[in-house]
């Protein structure tokens, strides 16, 4: 048994530390992006809106094309194992991020973001692989620690990223990143081990044998509209901090600091709590922790509306993290509990989809109200999204 406990406990933390790196890769560029298209496009006198749109398909691209593309990754999985697919994404992110300081045009950049969209599937087989490795009794606290790498690397990423570019210029944080991929990429070839047997390709499940293999497909369903809610609620503030900021502090000189580190905020109490939320949800219940986070949620992002200084919000987004700690981990164990070992690389791909696509939605969602009823708006609209999750949770899954 402590055989056992030290091989999945150290696929673990080396997965990890990978999907602590993958969330960078994806949410590192959100401070400088719009200033590196600027000098990709060679002409200080282009239009705003010309970078702003440019920013917009560059940003969106990445989550579209993963949002579409994840669920044939996780087939893939079930068919050919999951370490396989992880590293095929590790290395995959690996050469286009770094490629990334290299391009000399927007078109190169767009390109090189939807590359890096196809080879996602990192933090979806993590999950899937620690799922079916781990002590049935361990899974909770197990994708709480993976998550803890995964929020801590998207929600870090920006304020690393604006550090880096501003000691550095704009292509160096791509390069960082892309060899730290790498790095990522040999820790999980000579240190994750996973036992598979490959499944024939005329053995293999369709859709429809995969709905009927579930015991309970309204809970899975419930699972990936619960985490397309979450994800839209959380990117939904991205769009406004730098600017709701900059409301708070007008006469400030430091606002684009300021910015990532309230950004930064939610990263550090998520990263701090997660794992030990797992495990209290595998000790009392998963729904219990989740639908207590998504109440806390709910609560903690009212009064973001109404704060007037900088402090306040800066505490209540770090409290938003307290909340976030409760709520992925704790859907990732609910889908490993329902999902059977054979597809649960399938299921946990189509669950990283909807993340993907409330990632892409959430910032579209708040541009929108903030440009039409004001910032204050926007976190009310987010309170509403967190309420409504309760009654899908409430509704779809069984106390556990």
């Amino acid at each position: 048994m402590e055989t056992e406990n030290h091989y999945w406990q150290r696929n673990m933390y080396i997965l990890t530390f990978g999907n602590f790196i993958a969330g960078i890769g994806f949410s590192m560029v959100t401070p400088f992006l719009s200033l590196y298209i600027t000098t990709l496009m060679h002409n200080n006198n282009t239009p705003t809106l010309h970078v702003a749109l440019w920013t917009g398909i560059a940003t969106s691209i990445t989550y579209l094309i993963s949002a579409i593309i994840s669920p044939l990754w996780g087939k893939l999985a079930d068919r050919q194992g999951r370490k396989l697919i992880i590293l095929r994404a590790s290395l995959g992110m690996a050469i286009v991020i770094g490629c990334m300081s290299i391009v000399s045009n927007v078109y190169e950049l767009v390109i090189l973001r939807g590359l890096q969209g196809i080879f996602s599937g990192y933090i979806s087989n993590s999950n899937t692989l620690i799922a079916t490795t781990a002590p049935s009794n361990k899974v909770g606290k197990a994708l709480g620690t993976l998550t803890t790498g995964t929020v801590s690397g998207n929600l870090l990423g920006p304020l690393l990223g604006g550090i880096l570019s501003q000691l550095w210029g704009f292509r160096i944080p791509f390069l960082i990143t892309g060899l730290l991929l790498l790095t990522a990429f040999f820790l999980c070839l000579f240190f994750v081990k996973e036992e598979f047997t490959p499944v024939p390709k005329s053995a293999e499940l369709s859709f429809k044998q995969v709905y009927h293999q579930l015991t309970a497909p309204k809970i899975i369903i419930g699972m990936c509209l619960t985490t397309f809610l979450i994800q839209t609620a959380n990117n939904s503030i991205n769009p406004i901090i730098s600017l709701y900021v900059k409301q708070l502090m007008p006469h400030s000189s430091k606002v684009a600091l300021i910015s990532g580190i309230v950004t930064a905020m939610p990263g550090i109490s998520s990263a701090l709590l997660a794992s030990k939320l797992g495990a209290l949800g595998d000790h009392i219940g998963t729904k219990r922790v989740l639908i207590a986070g998504l109440v806390f949620a709910t609560l903690i992002y009212i009064p973001q509306a109404f704060v007037t200084n900088v402090w306040q919000l800066m505490f209540l987004r770090f409290l938003v993290g307290i909340s976030n700690a409760a709520l992925l981990p704790q859907v990732q164990t609910i889908l490993a509990k329902e999902s059977p070992a054979k597809i649960s690389g399938r299921i946990f791909g189509y669950n990283q989809s909807f993340m993907y696509s409330g990632n892409f939605a959430g910032p579209l969602l708040g541009a929108c109200l903030s440009g039409a009823f004001g910032y204050a708006f926007v976190f009310l609209s987010t309170a509403l999204l967190e309420f409504v999750n309760i009654i899908i949770v409430q509704k779809t899954s069984r106390t556990k």
